[in-house]
C-alpha cells in the first residue's frame, strides 16, 4: 500500500480504538500503555481522545533495549521487585471509572528468549503480584477498556523472519489491517456485524444450559467442567451505567468459566505460546481433577513448567473460549505469535485467573468453581480437526462444532 492508504488506514484504526473500542466518555482521562516503537499511533490516539473529550491522556511506554537491559544488567535482587505503589494507583483510577485504558499490543516476540528462565519466572511473579490491582480493575467491569495492535520492527521479523524489514512490516500491516477490518469503507459497521453473530452463538450457548465441554481432535481428547452459574461473553460489553465498548479489537470468539476443579484429560496446543517473554512451542498438557499434572514443550518448558508454579492457581484453567476455524485471523494463515491475534484463530482455554465478567450477577465464585490466580495466559487448542461437544446439565449431548467449524 502506498504511504497515503497507510495514513488513511492508520488513523481509522486509532479512531477505531477510542470512539469504538473505548467508546471514551467526555471528561475521562486516558491511561495509555505502548511499546516505543508504537509512539505513530499513539500520538493519533492522543488526538482522537482529546476530540473525544479526554481530560488528560496519560502515556506509559515499554522498550525492548530497557527490558534487556534489566535481565543484563541488572543485580539478582530486582528480579524479585516491581512497582506496587505504580499499579496501586492506576487500579484506583481505573476503579473510579473516571479513567479509560487502552493498550497497544505491539511487543517483540521471544525477546527474553535468551535470559535466564529463573530469573523470567521471578521477574514475572513479582510483576503479577504488584500489577493485581490493575488488572483487577480492568476484569471487575469499572472502566471501559480496549487493546489495539501495531506493527513493531521487531513483531513483523518474528512473523516474516525471512523478508526484509520494509517488506515485513508492510506485510504484517496488511494482515492487521484486515482483521480489524479498516480496510473495509466502514469498520464501526463491520464490526457491528461481526458482533451480532458472537451475540447469537453467545446467546444459544448460555440456553443450552451445559455443565462442561468437550473437546477431540488432532491428539486432545479434553473434557473442561464449567462453573456453575457461568455466563456466555463474546462480542462488545457494557459498563453498569449502559456504556458499551470493546475490550479487544479484533475478536471471534465466545468463551466462558471453568470449573477449576473438572477438567479432565489431555490437550495438545495447535499454536506457539508467548509467555513471559519466551515463546513456547509444541506444548502438551495432561489434567487431572482440574491441574495441569504433566507438561511437556518442544520449546520453552523450563518456562511454561515455572509460569505454571506462579501460585497456586496458575496451573489450573479460568477460561474457555470457542472460535471458528474460519474465522479471517484463522483464514490468513499467519502465525502472529501475539495473544491479540492467535487467540482469535483457534479455540483456547487459560491457564489461571478467571474473570467475575463470565459468572451470573450474584454467584459465588469460589462455590461456583471459580479460579483465582496471578496470570492468566491464553494457549490455543484448536484446529481444523477440532470438534467440541457440549453436556447439557440434564446430561444431553449437544455438538457444538465440527471440523472447526459452529454447528450450532
Amino acid at each position: 500500500m502506498n504511504g497515503t492508504e497507510f495514513e488513511t488506514r492508520l488513523e481509522k484504526l486509532a479512531e477505531l480504538g477510542v470512539r469504538f473500542g473505548l467508546n471514551l466518555k467526555p471528561g475521562q482521562e486516558l491511561l495509555l500503555t505502548a511499546p516505543t516503537g508504537a509512539l505513530e499511533l499513539v500520538r493519533l490516539i492522543t488526538v482522537q481522545a482529546y476530540r473525544a473529550g479526554a481530560s488528560a491522556v496519560i502515556p506509559f511506554l515499554s522498550d525492548d533495549a530497557m527490558t534487556l537491559a534489566r535481565h543484563e544488567h541488572g543485580h539478582d535482587a530486582c528480579f524479585d521487585h516491581a512497582p506496587g505503589w505504580l499499579y496501586a494507583a492506576m487500579g484506583a483510577a481505573l476503579k473510579s471509572g473516571n479513567t479509560a485504558r487502552l493498550a497497544i499490543a505491539g511487543d517483540t516476540p521471544g525477546l527474553l528468549a535468551g535470559q535466564d528462565p529463573a530469573r523470567v519466572a521471578r521477574a514475572t511473579r513479582a510483576q503479577s503480584r504488584a500489577a493485581r490491582p490493575f488488572l483487577d480493575a480492568i476484569v471487575s467491569n469499572s472502566t471501559n477498556w480496549n487493546i489495539i495492535p501495531y506493527v513493531t520492527e521487531g513483531w513483523a521479523a518474528r512473523v516474516f523472519p525471512d523478508a526484509p524489514a520494509p517488506a515485513a512490516r508492510e506485510r504484517l500491516w496488511a494482515e492487521v489491517f484486515r482483521a480489524t477490518r479498516v480496510d473495509q469503507p466502514d469498520p464501526v459497521a463491520a464490526w457491528q456485524a461481526n458482533f451480532a453473530e458472537l451475540y447469537r452463538r453467545r446467546d444459544v450457548l448460555q440456553a443450552l444450559r451445559l455443565s462442561a465441554l468437550h473437546f477431540s481432535g488432532g491428539g486432545t481428547d479434553l473434557t473442561v467442567g464449567l462453573a456453575r452459574g457461568h455466563k456466555w461473553v463474546g462480542g462488545g460489553l457494557s459498563l453498569p451505567d449502559g456504556t458499551a465498548y470493546a475490550p479487544n479489537l479484533p475478536t471471534e470468539e465466545v468463551f466462558t468459566m471453568p470449573d477449576r476443579n473438572r477438567t479432565e484429560g489431555r490437550a495438545v496446543f495447535t499454536k506457539p505460546v508467548s509467555v513471559a517473554g519466551t515463546i513456547v512451542e509444541g506444548l502438551v498438557v495432561e489434567f487431572e481433577a482440574g491441574r495441569a499434572t504433566r507438561i511437556t514443550a518442544d520449546t520453552g518448558e523450563k518456562v511454561i513448567r515455572q509460569h505454571l508454579c506462579t501460585d497456586d492457581g496458575a496451573a489450573q484453567l479460568g477460561e474457555v473460549a470457542l472460535v471458528a476455524n474460519s474465522s479471517p485471523i484463522a483464514r490468513s494463515g499467519v502465525l502472529f505469535f501475539n495473544t491479540l491475534f492467535d487467540e482469535n484463530a483457534a479455540c483456547h482455554i487459560a491457564f489461571g485467573n478467571s474473570y467475575d465478567m463470565n459468572l451470573q450477577e450474584g454467584a459465588d465464585r469460589d462455590l461456583a468453581g471459580a479460579n483465582s490466580s496471578q496470570i492468566h495466559t491464553d494457549c490455543m487448542i484448536g484446529s481444523a480437526e477440532t470438534d467440541v461437544d457440549g453436556q447439557g446439565e440434564d446430561g444431553a449431548r449437544h455438538a457444538i462444532m465440527r471440523a472447526g467449524e459452529f454447528v450450532i
